[in-house]
């Protein structure tokens, strides 16, 4: 890709996804990811109806007038995005591919974070860990980031979710929001996200696309496997097949869903070329109604 190509496309993702994070996902973000606490701010003078118990007594005692202590929440927080760029992104029907997807969520999620001043950090996995970027503040942090999820060619073509968080849990010694951002098309990786989940706060971006489930009837077509990139012919016209394909994603579903909450993983289902505002929405609000 041409850097002039690759300026208008971090350009383009830039408007959309900061517009909506600071429109739309900034006060939801902030309320239900919260600081680690509460500092000290400062002192000001009691008003009717303050907390007696945050009376400043050696302040009041100096003034003969009582004052208050005010408080304000740490907000010292680092986000994590695990961004799987494994071959099966460069798999899309309606619009775009779960790639693009995956790289407008990371961007308004990273917005979303430096908007509240947090740190935001990235892994890019495949079936073996590509690059990792250090959680750092800052636009220019952010930008670089989206020039990553754009332009990135990874070495590997397969998917090792368990080796991604395995690596997570060693670099990321304090506590985070992890998001991972992935179709979930893995191996066993149940015994490195329980890990994760004791000490962060872990959420998972399930991407999908629709004929993942529904195939259409339109006969006998040609199919490659986009991480082992094998081909081979399926018969759309046959409904066992169609039925086949149906199970095999309600299984898939059905494993993470129950899964995830088992081990304290919220799941979000998104779709590619359908609206994420709502289920992003969706999903802030459900978090500040459990805090």
């Amino acid at each position: 890709m041409s850097a002039s190509r690759l300026l208008k496309k971090v350009r383009r993702i830039e408007i959309k996804t900061k517009g909506l994070s600071n429109h739309i996902f900034a006060g939801e973000y902030h309320t239900a990811f919260k600081g680690k606490g509460m500092a000290f701010s400062e002192v000001r003078e009691y008003q009717p109806g303050d907390d007696v118990r945050l009376i400043d007594w050696n302040v009041t005692a100096r003034y003969n007038h009582p004052f208050v202590k005010v408080f304000e929440e740490e907000r010292e927080i680092t986000v994590m995005l695990l961004v799987d760029v494994s071959g099966s992104g460069d798999f899309g029907t309606n619009q775009q591919f779960k790639r693009e997807l995956a790289s407008e969520l990371a961007a308004i999620l990273a917005f979303s974070a430096i908007k509240n001043n947090d740190k935001v950090g990235v892994i890019f996995f495949s079936d073996q860990i590509e690059e990792f970027i250090p959680p750092k503040k800052g636009k220019t942090h952010i930008l670089r980031i989206i020039r990553e999820l754009i332009a990135f060619k990874p070495k590997g073509k397969g998917t090792d979710i368990s080796k991604a968080l395995e690596y997570f849990n060693s670099v990321i010694k304090k506590r985070s929001i992890c998001f991972v951002l992935s179709d979930f098309i893995s191996d066993d990786f149940e015994k490195p996200l329980r890990i994760a989940s004791k000490k962060h706060d872990v959420i998972a971006l399930r991407i999908n696309d629709a004929r993942e489930s529904n195939l259409p009837d339109v006969g006998l077509v040609p199919i490659e496997d986009a991480e082992t990139k094998k081909m081979m012919f399926i018969d759309t016209s046959s409904k066992k097949i169609r039925d086949f394909f149906l199970k095999n994603k309600k299984s898939q579903t059905n494993k993470l869903k129950k899964l995830f909450p088992s081990i304290g993983v919220d799941m979000i289902d998104i779709m590619t070329g359908e609206d994420y505002v709502r289920p992003l929405i969706n999903f802030f609000k459900s978090r500040e109604k459990r805090k």
